[in-house]
C-alpha cells in the first residue's frame, strides 16, 4: 500500500502546517480534513523521488472557502 508523506503549508493563515500521511495523492482542487480545518490543496509537488512505496510531497493550501 502506498503511503504519501505530505509536508503542507497553510498561506493567508496563522495555521502552522505540518506533516500528515495519506493512503492516495492530494489533487490540485481537492478539499482534505486535517484535524478541525478543511483545506483546499493549491499547489501540489514531489520532493523527492519514491523510496518504494513512500512518496514525498509537499502541498501548499489556502482554508477552504477562503477567499
Amino acid at each position: 500500500m502506498a503511503v504519501y508523506k505530505v509536508s503542507y503549508v497553510v498561506i493567508k493563515s496563522d495555521h502552522p502546517g505540518g506533516i500528515i500521511n495519506f493512503d492516495k495523492k492530494p489533487e490540485v482542487g481537492e478539499i482534505i480534513r486535517i484535524g478541525n480545518f478543511d483545506l483546499k490543496v493549491i499547489e501540489i509537488f514531489e520532493l523527492i523521488p519514491p523510496r518504494g512505496d513512500f512518496y514525498y510531497m509537499h502541498a501548499t493550501c489556502e482554508i477552504a472557502g477562503k477567499d
